[in-house]
């Protein structure tokens, strides 16, 4: 039987502090989440290794070190509100609930949505909810966010989630159509999106968000 709780504490001395983590919040957070419960229970002997885990549909649990470093850049707040877009069975959801006011997590598919859920309701998380929803469109109803979370890679950031932020607000995603990609923060100010390249990361993709490229003119 595997002993999670040692796992757990290994992953965050040899995968997490040593990678830049210092926001004191962050680690306790992941030192307390059981990423096994998140995963399938053929998976949860490998739930705390050092790279994505499969969790079905052809979608994965992203690895510790990539997602810790993508919430520190968020810089989370406690009194922030923050959209998860892409939450999978709700781990990064869980994670940044325990850093701030509230979460809204949307997911494509149903079977996530209600995982998720399930997870959340579990572990008594209370300041999160998940829906269903088009990943390239995040949930307006809610808006605007003080940070959002894009949990995957992506081609680019859909306008729509752009929109969604709050004057101040931050949003971060790992960016590019390489297997290495860039995990990029975007803030928005007096209307104005920029852009700032942060580290360079290689995980799961993240589906529904294309880019629509022009095509040859001859």
């Amino acid at each position: 039987m595997t002993d999670f709780a040692t796992a757990r504490a290994r992953m965050i001395v040899s995968q997490v502090r040593p990678n830049g983590i210092t926001d004191g919040r962050i680690l306790q957070a992941m030192a307390q989440l059981p990423r096994e419960l998140f995963v399938p229970e053929a998976r949860r002997a490998i739930a705390y290794v050092d790279e994505d885990v499969e969790i079905g549909s052809g979608r994965a649990l992203m690895e510790p070190m990539a997602l810790a470093k993508l919430v520190q850049l968020a810089e989370i707040g406690r009194d922030d509100r923050v959209l998860h877009v892409g939450c999978g069975t709700g781990y990064a959801t869980a994670l940044v609930a325990s850093l701030c006011k509230s979460v809204v997590a949307i997911d494509e598919d149903q079977g996530f949505v209600d995982a998720a859920s399930a997870n959340l309701a579990r572990l008594g998380i209370a300041n999160a909810k998940v829906s269903k929803a088009a990943h390239a469109s995040g949930w307006s109803t809610a808006q605007p966010y003080d940070a959002i979370l894009i949990d995957g890679q992506v081609p680019a950031v859909p306008p729509a989630l752009l929109q969604q932020l709050a004057d101040g607000g931050r949003l971060v995603a790992v960016v590019g159509d390489n297997l290495v990609a860039t995990a990029t923060l975007y803030s928005r100010h007096d209307g104005a999106i920029s852009s700032l390249p942060a580290f360079e990361a290689s995980v799961a993709r993240l589906p529904g968000v294309v880019v629509d490229r022009p095509g040859f003119v001859f």
